[in-house]
This record gives C-alpha cells, structure tokens and sequence, in this order.
C-alpha cells in the first residue's frame, strides 16, 4: 500500500478532532432506522445544490463525485490506516498491480455489466474512458498517463509517460478515475449532464432538481450489497439549515461549520460522532488580473498588503483552522510556513495604492453565500476601505458561483473582479497546481495569468521521484503564484462531518462521501 501521512490538529480547540478520527457521546439522536423505515434501510444526507455534471471529464465536483462512485466502476478507492492515506483494489477488479513505475496492470472482475443492454464491462471501456480525460477540462489528472492497453477482454495495463508514484491514489481513486461505457457514450455524443449513459454499481440514480438526489438498488447488480437501501440526499443550500437538520434527527449526516465545529469541541450533542475528512482545503482572496480596475500589479499588491488573514481566521472561522500560506496543504511535501512578499501592513497597502496612482478604486467581491465565506468578505470589506478601496459584496448561490470565471458558461467572466475561493484537493501537491497552468485560464485560473516558468516546473514535478527536489518545484511555484499579486492565501479548513453514532461514514481525503461504503453500526 502506498500511503501518506493525513494531517494532525494541534490547537486546542482542533485538538478533540484526534487525527481525523471520530469523538462520539451518549445516545439521544433518532436511530438511523425509524419505525416507518424498518424494512428499508434509509439514509438522509445533504446536497447543497443540485448536481450540475455528472460527467467526469467536465463535472465542477464534489457531490457529482459522490454519485460517480455509486453508479460507476472505479479500479481503486482510498484506505486510511494508521493516518496515512493510500489506495486498495475495489471489488470492481480482481486484480491492480504496479509491476513498475510506469505500468500498472488490471483485470476486472467477472459479471459486470452495464444498464441498458450495452453488455458487459470492458477492459475497452477503460481505455476509453481514461484516454478520453487527457482532452477533457479534467486533463491535468492525467498528465503522466500515456494510454491503456487492451491485453484481454477484461484485462489491460495502464501506461505512465514517466514514473508518478501518486498515481493510483490522486487518479485512480479520485472522480477523474470513472469508467464510462464505451458504446452509451457513443450513443449519447460522448458528453452527458444530469443522467448517467449506463451505469455498473450498486445504486441508480435519480435527481428531482431542487429537492433531492435519490440512490435505490440497482437490480442489476451482482456484486455486493451496501449496507443503506435507499439513499436521500436533500438539497439545503444552506449549511446552517444543515446542521439543524441534523440536530432535529432528520438528517444522519452533514457537513459542519467551523463555528458549529467550535461549539461542538465544547459539547458535542448526544448521540453525535464528529468525523474530520482531512485539510486538504485551500481557500485565498483570487484577483483576475485581465481585468482594467486590477491590471495594474500595485493595486494588487496594496490588496494583498491590506488583508488582515488572521482576523478572517478568528473572526469567521472561530480559530479552528490552519492559516495558508499557499496552495499545498499541511502534511504535504512543498508547504510553506510564510509568505513571501506580502504581510499585513496598511501603511504599506496605502503606499502601494499611492504608487499606482489610482483614486476612489470601487470593486466588487463575489463570494460562496455561506456564513464563514460572508463574515470572511466583510473583513476583507473592511480592511479595503481602511486604505481607500470601497467594496461591494455580491453573495452567490452554488450553481452560479461555480460559473463565475468558466469562458464555456458566458460572458460573466469578465464582470469578474474580487472573489474568494476554496478548492479540495488530494494527497499529493501536483494536483492543486495543475488548476492554475496557463491552459486553464478561463477554465478555472480565474486569475487569468499565464507564466512559463510555472508551466514548466508543473512539468517537472510530475517526473520528479526526489522528494526533496519536489519540495523545491512546488516552493517555487507557491512563490510565482504569489508575485503575480492575484492571490491572498487564507486557510486550510478542516473538512468535518457530524454524523449518527451508529453510522460509520466514509469520507476521501478531499472530503467526498461514498455512501456504497458507509456501515449501519
């Protein structure tokens, strides 16, 4: 098993979070089966939007991930033992093996196939999907991989362009590592949203938009049997609204704020598990640099300057997370301790504003519309305006938020000046940067800047085996992003589920449920 270390909470309050693991108490929440759920076994948790792509190649993530991994085969799933994140065989292959860095052989296993008459599934299937990634917008997951080749009808192997031991675990594992039906892509033009082409897995899946994602058992499935019957997944957009929920007994469980977190630390509810996915989160204040009010670099720069991280920190976030310093998160080979051109310093803001000349600056800030991320703008709000930039805050819902900077949605990439942004990402530092290449602008390098150095270590960091040169890579790349002056490095949020005591939950380390693998205790 290839594995890496997840990281440990050390301050107080993250402290009863143990390594991620699970702090429980006494029984009063409503048993996860009610006396009108007796003969089914039901689960109730929580979307916070309806599920836009389902596609792998083009979907933003997330919950879409967690309906991926009901309905679609995957070679490998995440394992974490002792605190370390790795990788074992799903029951979809008989066989996954790395015979050398860069083959990974496969055989899958026998009886799978897909809904609506498109046959069994096919080691062809995996080419395909895998193949067809390298030109979707989730490409980068598939930078070290050459191709697939087909040795039987059920067998293959995977070949790398070069060694990346991460592999498995940051691809395989992760969503970009479905597979797809060859022949129902084909007859569906090779692209889908909302409704899956054929599925292979334990669940079908049906969305009523506005209201819920429904799991229920796929008739056709052979393989094992999950522990929950049915599935509900209920969209509140709001996490408030969530966590009530939760506390009323009508949700078995959802993510929790860091202030609802904080409380928690202090009395965690009856009958309650609080279980930590992880922090590998980054969030950041993005500046797109194409735009006329933020083109000029000391603008930038005096924002930076200006942005007082650590009131964000305690005052939207009550303490409970990690200050950033860049894109890599705690535990992984490249993370910075400090940064390096900015501090915060308003006589310095102010001098840099002074410097670029620009008077009576007004910006707008479009933020996710959650507590923390609105109590967070109203800082930066604030910080701004004590240097002379008057800023108006623009809340979005999740659907559109997750638009905002994608060319492929409209025009409102251009409108597009402030705004804060949190990404999830997996346990190795290549795939937080692999967002902010140059041939991600308009894609999801909001900022919009190119840089040839950076697309070059990007390169390099992919063959490198040296952890101590990877370090060095992914340093120097932290360092470029931040000179450009587009980025204000926040936090690292831990991701935590508040869940029944009598439910086991599993979670990736970029926080995705799979609910195939949670466990009736």
């Amino acid at each position: 098993m290839t594995g890496w270390k997840t990281t440990r909470f050390t301050t107080t309050r993250r402290g009863f979070l143990a390594a991620g693991g699970a702090v429980g108490a006494a029984a009063m929440l409503p048993k996860w089966v009610g006396p009108a759920q007796a003969a089914e076994r039901v689960l109730n948790l929580r979307l916070d939007a309806d599920n836009a792509i389902l596609d792998p190649g083009y979907m933003v993530g997330g919950s879409e991930i967690e309906a991926q991994k009901q309905c679609l085969p995957f070679l490998a799933q995440y394992v974490v033992e002792d605190g370390a994140v790795g990788w074992e065989p799903t029951y979809f292959v008989s066989k996954l093996e790395q015979r050398d860095p860069t083959h990974i052989d496969f055989e899958l296993a026998e009886g799978l196939m897909w809904s609506g008459d498109f046959g069994p599934v096919l080691a062809s299937d995996v080419k395909y999907s895998y193949e067809r990634m390298k030109t979707t917008d989730w490409s980068g997951y598939f930078d070290a991989f050459e191709r697939v080749d087909v040795t039987g009808e059920r067998s293959g192997t995977i070949v790398l362009n070069k060694p990346f031991a991460p592999f498995i675990v940051i691809t395989l594992c992760h969503g970009p590592g479905a597979v797809l039906s060859e022949k129902a892509m084909m007859a569906v033009g090779e692209k889908f949203t909302t409704e899956f082409p054929a599925i292979c897995g334990p669940y079908v899946y049906e969305q009523i938009p506005g209201q819920r994602a429904v799991f229920t058992p796929n008739p056709d499935w052979t393989g094992p049997k999950p522990d929950f019957d049915r599935v509900n997944c209920n969209v509140i957009t709001e996490m408030k609204g969530a966590e009530l929920a939760f506390e009323a007994g009508e949700l078995h469980c959802t993510e929790i704020g860091t202030d609802t977190l904080a409380r928690y630390a202090d009395e965690m509810p009856a009958g309650a598990k609080v279980t930590a996915a992880g922090e590998l989160q980054y969030l950041w204040l993005g500046m797109n640099t194409q735009h006329p009010k933020l083109q000029n670099k000391l603008v930038r720069r005096a924002i930076q300057h200006a942005v007082d991280v650590e009131a964000i920190n305690q005052g939207a976030y009550s303490g409970v997370v990690t200050r950033s310093y860049g894109n890599v998160c705690p535990g992984l080979i490249g993370q910075r301790t400090t940064t390096r051109y900015y501090t915060h310093d308003v006589a310095k803001a102010r001098e840099l504003l002074e410097e670029s000349g620009v008077r009576g600056l007004e910006l707008t800030l479009k933020v996710l519309n959650n507590q923390e991320r609105m109590l967070g703008a109203q800082i930066i709000q604030a910080n701004l305006a004590a240097i002379g930039i008057t800023v108006k805050i623009l809340p979005q819902d999740a659907g559109p938020f997750w638009e905002m900077g994608q060319e492929s949605k409209g025009e409102q990439w251009k409108d597009l000046e402030l705004f804060t942004m949190r990404f999830a990402t997996t346990p190795d530092p290549y795939e937080a940067m692999q967002w902010f290449v140059s041939s991600q602008v308009g894609v999801w390098n909001w900022e919009r800047w190119t840089d040839p150095e950076f697309d070059r270590l990007y390169e390099e960091g992919l063959g490198e085996t040296d952890p101590a040169k990877r370090a060095e890579i992914y340093l120097r790349m932290q360092d470029i992003m931040e000179e450009t002056g587009a980025y204000v490095w926040i936090n690292h949020e831990p991701e935590v589920y508040v869940h029944a005591d009598d439910v086991e939950i599993s979670a990736a380390p970029s926080a995705e449920l799979d609910y195939r693998r949670f466990r009736q205790l």
